[in-house]
């Protein structure tokens, strides 16, 4: 039988409300003992485990945290501890901890997230059944050289590509452009495909994981947006700026013009998008060659993100970052 580790950080799976109906409640309150008894059946599924390894709200989720969690697992499956992990996550920050994640575990071995949009004391709350089927999904000897995914309301999706898209659905994670990495209901578990870009032990991340990663800030690109957004973040020492732009990855003009001072000056420019899906081409309204711009080809722009500080601390120059967001 599979060893599955569960390694829980809080969220709303593990939230409590005042009431089964309430929309209020306090994540990060129930512990992963009674997580794991909440769940009936997973003995059946795997031999389980559970660590409590952090207890907050996603939206305090931090570099601290990730790189803790990469330690952790990478050490889980160096000792041949687990054959699996599962990392019990708020949904706000999940595909950013995750996309971390894809990056810097150095495993073929499964990792799989989940987590909820009803705490723990609501009706039909459905932290449960996702956590069983992300175990089954770590104790599934297929799951493995999959990269890092995520599990949740019977679908699956790689880390890499799963945003959040709504609020407050249950139905919120989607994965546009790719889609699907797969579904898993009930303990079934079905792949549509395999995750064709670099990651876990293939990256060449992970010796760089726990190093202190650089400031980088994120600018929303928007009608009417002002250079001093750009302005104050160089003042503030970041080495890299991601843009969330209109469109293809744009900005206005003097936006662009003090992004690309930026670049002058040493500070990596990576344009991506705050649409929704669709990649972010280079040289299609802007002279990326000429301004020293990166494109984020299909990232969005926390993920972006990532994979920048994951550059800056490997200390690539722009041309090997840019050819990283080609890779991964």
């Amino acid at each position: 039988m599979a060893r599955v580790h569960i390694l829980a950080t809080g969220g709303t799976i593990a939230g409590r409300g005042s009431s089964d109906t309430s929309s209020s409640y306090r994540p990060g309150s129930v512990m992963i003992e009674q997580l794991i008894d909440s769940v009936p059946g997973l003995a059946a599924l795997a031999e389980v485990t559970g660590e409590q390894f952090a207890q907050m709200s996603s939206q305090d989720m931090d570099e601290v945290i990730w790189q803790g969690l990469a330690s952790r697992i990478n050490k889980l499956f160096d000792a041949d501890a687990a054959d699996g992990v599962v990392v019990t996550h708020g949904t706000d920050t999940a595909e950013e901890t995750g996309y971390f994640l894809h990056l810097t575990v150095t495993s073929d071995r499964p990792v799989v997230l989940t987590g909820s949009m009803r705490p723990a004391t609501s009706l039909s709350a459905d932290g449960p059944l996702n956590l069983y089927n992300a175990v089954s999904v770590a104790a599934d000897r297929d799951a493995r050289n999959r990269g890092v995914m995520l599990a949740i309301n019977d679908d699956l999706h790689s880390a890499r590509d799963v945003t959040k898209s709504s609020t407050t659905d249950v139905q919120t994670f989607i994965s546009p452009g790719p889609g699907l990495l797969g579904t898993a209901r009930l303990g079934r578990i079905r792949y549509f495909r395999q995750p064709k870009r670099l990651h876990t032990s293939r990256s060449s991340f992970s010796a760089f994981a726990q190093r202190r990663l650089p400031r980088v800030d994120i600018l929303y690109s928007h009608a009417g947006m002002q250079p001093d957004l750009v302005l104050s973040s160089v003042s503030l020492g970041v080495r890299g700026i991601v843009v969330a732009g209109v469109g293809n990855g744009n900005a206005p003009g003097p936006v662009v013009s003090a992004l690309a001072d930026a670049a002058k000056a040493g500070v990596i420019v990576v344009r991506a998008t705050r649409v929704g899906s669709g990649d972010v081409e280079r040289g299609v309204e802007l002279d990326d060659d000429a301004l020293g711009f990166v494109v984020a080809d299909q990232l969005n722009p926390q993920k972006s993100r990532i994979l920048l500080q994951l550059c800056l601390a490997h200390e690539l120059d722009r041309n090997a970052v840019q050819e990283a967001f080609f890779q991964y």
